[in-house]
């Protein structure tokens, strides 16, 4: 357990009771929020944060010397310092860097440490199953420095193919590989490919998005060089995510936006950029989300990580042993069946029907899922799929969720055939 966590509450019936959205009626059904891994719900906490920066702090940071001015630099440096305790970065709060979103944050990587850092013929190496987010910067930089860019096969288990992983790290500076799937829920071997890299000279970047919220994070044992998420899949507001990395690699990065806040001086001559994650936050920041991020955090540490992670592997395991037995050859989960090596995210391939179809059918019963590719077009051509149907958890999920998606999945499976 990193340092700062504490001993988990954890109750999935109370985390639905403090998550107003889960009281909504639509189709005159209570809400099924099965969406978790697009955007999870924020509890109240999180809300009521928002409100107060607002209500009581509107100011901005690290500029005014009034009393709502200071208080809303605490908060923003506040949440600075539990994001820091939460993945238990090894520099501290000096390393974290507040972005938009993972997306701006895997940018970020790429158009500045990327663009110092590699030259023609360099080779980044991503996976199949990567969002866009951690394959479109790096053709954009294919496209400006000439680097290669290079994909790890998924095997047809659904986990990634490392049989031929030498010779796939020739020439490789960067591996920049996902936590967990999105589409497949595969939690991939972390801390092994860190170390493998780290043989081979080359750096590691994690797209954590799928993995911060659902079970613990210790960016220091994992030996990774780079941790990318977003706060509004970890029951924070959107507009806000994380980039981390060492602060010895963070120092020596050229800053992505200029403007204010990002500068030590600025001359007619030229400017000197500041140091520390100020050089990467130009402008006024995500205020109200950061304290909202940092709400999010307290409220996640409260529940125990690892309590969250043995809830959702339980109705993990439960929804996959009934889907298997209720939908025998209709419908197909894509992703892997051995529990120990996925995570809550269940994409279905109903056959025969689309999966707009069927999410649209799921919501005549209150259940929201996720139909489409879910920015991973690699992934979906390599399984021949145009689409699927993707259910997901989080922390105030309960079996009583899969009992309506399966009343509402046997609905359409019976419409459709």
């Amino acid at each position: 357990m990193a340092p700062g966590r504490t001993v988990s509450s954890f109750d999935p019936r109370q985390v639905r009771a403090d998550t107003p959205l889960l009281t909504r009626v639509v189709h005159d059904r209570t809400i099924t929020y099965l969406d978790s891994a697009a955007s999870s719900l924020p509890p109240r906490a999180v809300i009521e944060a928002i409100s107060r920066y607002y209500e009581l702090r509107h100011a901005n940071v690290h500029r005014g010397v009034y009393q709502t001015a200071n208080e809303a630099t605490a908060v923003y440096e506040g949440a600075r310092a539990a994001i820091a305790r939460f993945i238990n970065a090894p520099g501290g709060a000096n390393e974290i860097v507040f972005t938009k979103n993972a997306t701006e944050s895997f940018n970020l990587l790429a158009k500045s440490w990327g663009a110092a850092n590699l030259k023609a013929g360099d080779v980044v190496l991503v996976t199949e199953m990567e969002h866009h987010a951690n394959i479109v910067p790096w053709f954009q930089l294919r496209e400006v420095a000439g680097i290669e860019v290079r994909f790890i096969p998924v095997n047809d288990d659904y986990r990634l193919d490392l049989s031929d992983i030498d010779e796939l790290m020739k020439g490789v500076k960067l591996v920049s590989v996902t936590a967990m799937s999105n589409v497949l829920g595969t939690i991939n071997p972390i801390k092994e490919i860190a170390a493998l890299a780290h043989r081979h000279g080359a750096l590691v970047a994690v797209d954590a998005a799928q993995s911060v919220a659902h079970f613990a994070t210790d960016v220091t044992d994992l030996d990774v060089d780079f941790f990318i998420f977003s706060g509004h899949k970890m029951l924070g507001p959107t507009g806000i995510g994380v980039f981390w990395t060492r602060e010895s690699i963070l120092e020596a990065m050229p800053p992505f936006l200029g403007g204010g806040g990002m500068i030590a001086d600025v001359r007619t001559d030229g400017y000197t950029p500041a140091s520390g994650p100020s050089r990467f936050e130009a402008g006024t920041p995500p205020i109200a989300e950061t304290a909202g991020l940092g709400a999010a955090v307290l409220y996640l540490e409260g529940l125990g990580m690892d309590a969250i992670a043995e809830h959702e592997h339980d109705l993990t395991g439960d929804a996959l042993t009934r889907l298997a037995l209720e939908f025998e050859g209709r419908v197909r989960v894509i992703g892997p069946s051995d529990l120990e090596s996925r995570g809550g995210v269940i994409s279905l391939d109903v056959e025969g029907v689309h999966a707009h179809d069927v999410a649209q059918v799921l919501d005549q019963f209150g259940v929201c899922v996720r139909p489409g590719h879910h920015c991973a077009k690699p992934l979906m051509r390599r399984f021949n799929l145009s689409a699927t149907a993707r259910a997901s958890f989080g922390p105030y999920s309960l079996v009583q969720d899969t009992d309506v998606l399966l009343e509402a999945l046997s609905h359409a499976v019976t419409m459709f055939g």
